[in-house]
């Protein structure tokens, strides 16, 4: 011990003298003085990396500057140039990680664009991250609801412009891609498009928010906007979450009341565009102006056009196919307009398709569309203008799992299938008239997943559409209809069309119709999947709007009304030994905000007293023969297809 105390005290001495020592040998005139440590630059990839790197403020013809991010690779000439519009970031899409590759720098749906010599580009639309200007949500085009000389058509129109007068590695072709906003952001470019602008991929586009995309669908309003609305519109950047906690929105939701009781109760009062949907919940004039399908269906085909949608899209599921029919309707050539479905969620075409939720693909489902439909969709067009091989339409068959080409979509003819009595689906019309009922309550609303909810988080969003119904078969407010099991294959390809005749004791309804997949009890080959309910389409419908989306009126307790409205599109195969099912109920919550079931003029500012519980009756057979007419293509023949 006192060894070791010693040699302690020796080294306690010694460090003692150095720091003496080094203290009292500086001078003032020795000792480094006080300079500014900001380099000013520093830019190591670019002398050893691939690729070149600018960055831009491109001017709009009234002044304004947009933020504007060039990536190509060194060396490049006559090089086709390949656009997106974002107000996401596009300095963080286009991420300068100072890698010496330009495919890490790239989003990975991009790698082999540049590879092949691509100039790829993003935007900063006005208002956004560092573009200049005000932002407004989906920019109206010019005329009653956008007085000013600017919109997205011009703004692109602008864009293109300064591109092919100022790259000269470029060959003059653009084209414009995206997904969800800037998949509207694409289809905006073509309304008065340059010259310039040789092609148009849209995918999962945003068109209509009222009827059938992000904010409202067939009149039901989706309170995740509330979540989405903060971080869009607080500033320029991204703003933050409403602060909820980690807690299950089901239960915040319903306990906070209405979905104005939950504005006020958040202040999200305070943002302009919230106080513009509660101000239009109604299909009125100012959401009809903005609905892309409409704009283009009054402007002539100029542009080839190919859109791109996944077959469970949480998010916008109705403006593609909405588009693509407009279109399609013009193009007398059948040369002008594509059209292609995958096996993915909302803007999964742009990650990795192998999987999702429960299911597995044949590979990775995304990068084999973009190598062998949009690549050469987009090289046809912007480099050697030949696109005789690619199909019009190509679509994945789920529950076969293989890639089919087709001449035109949808790609069956509608045909019926009715619900009859004791929960059965049949192919044939019932000879007897009967019906089901259930009672509704509004405090006790059927989940859209399984609780505990949050739409916030990215793996629960994404995959909800595809999770197992027997959560809800379950309750006694959910009826489910079932076909025997299938003894043939049976393939939809196209929108199934919901028409149901129902009726209220209350003076408004919602209703949910539910397309599903039920596989069988026992699966040997698959047994994560034995009886599982895989959701194939589902859509709601707000029953006040039955005659009318512009002039909603109250129901008439106990009347029989007829409410027809389509599913999302899909390709699908039901396989032999499957069963079709169908399931009706009359919530969705949290992501619908609840029906009071008792007519108030404006649902956001429902009262507590307003919700009242109410008997659904669905009927069947004779004159009100509730069906679901699937487009049905044909019977497959063969093996079964392992799921």
């Amino acid at each position: 011990m006192k060894r070791f105390q010693c040699q302690r005290i020796r080294r306690l001495v010694l460090v003692s003298a150095l720091a003496t020592v080094n203290v009292t040998a500086w001078t003032a005139e020795t000792l480094p003085q006080m300079t500014n440590d900001l380099a000013g630059s520093y830019d190591a990839a670019a002398d050893y990396a691939d690729y070149v790197w600018r960055e831009e403020m491109i001017p709009m013809r009234d002044g304004i500057e947009l933020y504007t991010v060039i990536v190509m690779k060194k060396g490049v000439t006559n090089a086709p140039i390949l656009m997106s519009r974002t107000p996401y970031d596009a300095g963080g899409w286009a991420r300068r990680n100072f890698s010496r590759s330009i495919v890490e720098t790239v989003p990975v749906a991009d790698r082999e664009f540049v590879e092949d010599g691509y100039i790829r580009v993003f935007q900063d639309i006005r208002g956004r991250f560092k573009s200049e200007g005000e932002y407004v949500v989906t920019r109206p085009l010019r005329g009653p609801l956008n007085r000013t000389e600017t919109d997205h058509s011009t703004d692109c129109y602008d864009t293109i412009d300064w591109l092919v007068k100022n790259l000269p590695e470029s060959n003059g072709r653009v084209a414009i891609n995206g997904s969800s906003y800037p998949g509207f952001l694409a289809l905006m470019a073509t309304i008065e498009p340059h010259p310039a602008l040789k092609a148009v991929v849209s995918m999962s586009p945003m068109v209509d928010g009222w009827i059938g995309d992000d904010w409202f669908h067939n009149g039901a309003f989706r309170q995740s906007a509330l979540d989405f609305v903060p971080l869009l519109t607080t500033d320029k950047q991204f703003g933050d979450p409403v602060p909820t906690g980690k807690r299950d929105q089901y239960k915040v939701f319903l306990n906070t009341g209405s979905a104005g009781d939950y504005i006020q109760r958040w202040g999200l009062d305070a943002f302009p565009f919230i106080k513009k949907l509660i101000r239009h919940e109604t299909y009125d004039r100012w959401w009809q102006l903005q609905a892309v399908d409409k704009i283009l269906a009054e402007r002539p085909l100029t542009v080839p056009t190919m859109i791109v949608m996944p077959q469970w899209d949480a998010e916008d599921s109705y403006g593609g196919p909405a588009v693509y029919r407009v279109l399609e309707a013009k193009d007398t050539d059948n040369d002008m307009v594509y059209y292609a479905l995958g096996p993915w969620r909302h803007s999964g075409v742009l990650h990795y398709g192998s999987e999702l939720g429960p299911l597995r693909f044949t590979g990775d489902t995304a990068k084999q569309f973009r190598d062998d439909v949009q690549k050469p969709f987009l090289d046809g067009f912007l480099k050697d203008g030949r696109v005789e091989e690619i199909p019009p339409v190509v679509t994945y068959a789920t529950g076969q799992n293989e890639w089919k080409a087709r001449e035109s979509w949808p790609g069956g003819e509608l045909e019926p299938l009715f619900f009859t009595m004791n929960g059965r689906l049949s192919f044939e019309e019932p000879e007897v008239a009967s019906k089901a009922n259930y009672v509704s309550d509004p405090a006790n609303p059927v989940p859209f997943r399984p609780r505990p909810i949050y739409m916030s988080s990215f793996d629960d969003w994404h995959t909800w559409l595809l999770h197992d119904q027997r959560f809800a078969d379950s309750r006694p407010d959910v009826l489910t209809y079932a076909t025997a099991p299938l003894e043939e294959p049976l393939e939809i390809a196209g929108q199934a069309l919901v028409d149901l005749f129902a009726a209220t004791s209350g003076t408004d309804s919602d209703w949910i119709v539910k397309l599903i997949d039920a596989h069988p009890e026992e699966m040997s080959h698959n047994q994560k999947m034995a009886g599982y309910q895989l959701p194939v389409a589902m859509e709601i419908f707000r029953g006040r709007y039955v005659d009318s989306f512009e002039d909603p009126r109250p129901l008439e307790s106990g009347s029989v009304e007829n409410y027809r409205f389509r599913l999302p599109d899909v390709n699908h195969v039901f396989q032999r030994g499957h069963r079709i099912m169908i399931q009706v109920q009359s919530s969705w919550f949290p992501l619908y905000d609840r029906n009071p079931q008792q007519y108030v003029d404006n649902i956001f500012f429902a009262d507590s007293k307003d919700y009242v519980q109410a008997q659904q009756t669905v009927f069947h057979g004779k004159a009100q023969a509730s069906a679901i007419w699937l487009p049905i293509v044909s019977s497959p023949s063969g093996e079964e297809i392992r799921d």
